[in-house]
């Protein structure tokens, strides 16, 4: 059975139809990414997936259950880090831990934190404030911070994308080595092909918006662990990131020119009538 499920759902703002129909079944131990522009509804969808947002159409589903709000089986690791400036790398992943595991002991609750701070490369900077840290450690305690809940999915919201493209290719091989460690069902969210190519088992592109829907998926049959520099010369690779791209760029063409067809119908439906002579 499928872990995640979206059946046929829509979202709006105002009147602004950001998803429709939107449907997707992510099995567990997956790592699926989600490729998407800026601006075409990716963070909306994620939100659907946490629970932080209700459709207004179709259902969102864990386990075959209606998601009914957040829960720490479902853990998010957002863009912005999200972390709290006045406590340490330690306290913030810390804090996180003692509200899903307060039955347990201090002490089980500190090793835990030690273990995942351990895991994501951490464990010299445990003690810094997050103004004390790159961009890339900052996002790495977020990372632990999610990993520490142990939740049965790991959602990622463009997490990477305000990172330098060093730091960012780290963090890619980071999250490619935790997700086949520790088996987690991961949903990635991102606007980089290459990216999605590296780390997932299943690439589905989501279309321009408004309106924005899902393509047909496509599965990454590459061997792992993924080398960036020979992938370059992987005729599937290739294959791949040619299909998602002209994807892609087909709706975007497509909604320019329906935009474009919109505004033209709407100027000339504002021009004034002359009366007959």
């Amino acid at each position: 059975m499928a872990i995640l499920e979206l059946e046929q759902v829509h979202k709006s703002f105002g009147t602004t139809h950001v998803l429709s129909d939107v449907s997707l079944s992510v099995e567990p131990g997956e790592l699926v990414a989600i490729v998407g522009f800026s601006g075409a509804g990716k963070s909306t969808l994620m939100a659907l997936l946490s629970g932080l947002s209700k459709p207004d159409q179709g259902r969102v589903l864990f386990k075959g259950k209606p998601v009914e709000g957040p829960s720490p089986e479902r853990g998010v690791v957002f863009q912005n880090y999200s972390l709290l400036p006045w406590l340490s790398a330690f306290e913030n992943v810390e804090l996180a831990v003692r509200e899903v595991f307060s039955k347990d002991s201090r002490n089980a609750q500190r090793e835990r934190v030690a273990r995942y701070l351990e895991m994501v490369g951490l464990t010299y900077a445990k003690e810094r404030r997050p103004a004390e840290l790159s961009g890339g450690m900052r996002q790495r305690v977020a990372l632990a911070r999610a990993l520490a809940i142990e939740p049965e999915v790991l959602l990622m919201d463009e997490p990477l994308s305000a990172l330098d493209a060093l730091t960012r290719a780290t963090l890619q091989d980071e999250i490619e080595r935790i997700a086949r460690v520790s088996g987690k069902t991961i949903l990635l969210v991102t606007n980089d092909v290459d990216e999605a190519i590296l780390l997932a088992d299943r690439i589905v592109p989501l279309s321009a918006g408004p309106e924005a829907t899902l393509g047909a998926p496509t599965p990454v049959e590459i061997a792992r662990p993924r080398d960036r520099r020979a992938m370059n010369h992987d005729p599937h690779f290739r294959k791949i990131r040619a299909s998602i791209t002209d994807y892609l760029l087909e709706t975007q063409r497509v909604r320019r020119a329906r935009s474009a067809a919109n505004r033209r119908v709407a100027a000339e439906s504002a021009l004034p009538v002359e009366s007959p002579a």
